[in-house]
């Protein structure tokens, strides 16, 4: 029977898999565990395997499971990273929550997030979402702007710009999918250029992980492969 344990050792091997055969180095890809729509059992299932990130997409479900470690499981220091669309209305208790945002796309979001980050939090560590497929129902913004997203974003004192993130078009073409990261590599490399504290690319799901991983991904976000078919039923 699989377990979430066996299921992450599987994941982690395919990522030093992939490291080796792309001559990156050891651990410099980074395994994000998408828990969306999943109980607080299954982190802690994955929390008791080793695991210490989990991303959210939803806000208010996010917030619950956060509170819920935070005090009945505090010594596992989780960082939780926010990465579905923000709405304006929701940028309060994302920055008040979370540890990472993934899916920054307009100036006026950062802002409210920058406005909004509680004194005792320290710096809220960001990413710029960008839409390298130019599909209408990809969230994220163009190249052009995203270079302008980071001098805004940078000029925030609570919040830091740690790099870029990017949900691809589905191609089942592995050229296709290289393609499309090399291209937010690129642009990973010019913003780093002028950012030194840039050091995220987050790109990399279960059905492209080796693509993004040859491309340079330090973050590869994984769900259903570590806790199985999602129930979206009570999505909130």
């Amino acid at each position: 029977m699989q377990t979430i344990q066996s299921n992450l050792e599987h994941i982690h091997q395919q990522i030093n898999d992939s490291e080796r055969k792309f001559g990156r180095p050891t651990h410099s890809v980074q395994l994000l565990a998408v828990s969306k729509t999943k109980p607080n059992q299954a982190v802690l299932d994955a929390c008791e395997a080793g695991q210490r990130q989990f991303g959210e997409n939803y806000v208010q479900e996010g917030v619950e499971k956060i509170q819920y470690f935070q005090e009945h499981h505090n010594d596992f220091d989780i960082k939780w990273h926010f990465i579905g669309p923000i709405q304006s209305n929701k940028t309060r208790p994302i920055s008040e929550n979370f540890d990472w945002v993934h899916s920054i796309d307009r100036a006026k979001i950062a802002q409210r997030l920058n406005d909004q980050r509680p004194a005792d939090k320290g710096a809220l560590q960001v990413l710029i979402q960008v839409n390298t497929s130019g599909e209408a129902s990809k969230s994220g913004i163009s190249t052009q702007q995203a270079v302008e997203l980071a001098a805004v974003i940078d000029g925030l004192p609570n919040l830091t710009l740690r790099g870029l993130m990017s949900i691809p078009a589905n191609v089942s073409s592995y050229e296709q999918q290289l393609h499309a990261f090399n291209q937010l590599k690129d642009l990973f490399e010019q913003i780093k250029s002028q950012y030194p504290q840039v050091d995220t690319l987050s790109m990399g799901m279960s059905g492209d992980m080796q693509a993004a991983i040859e491309a340079g991904s330090t973050m590869v976000r994984i769900g259903t492969a570590i806790f199985g078919a999602r129930d979206y039923s009570n999505s909130k």
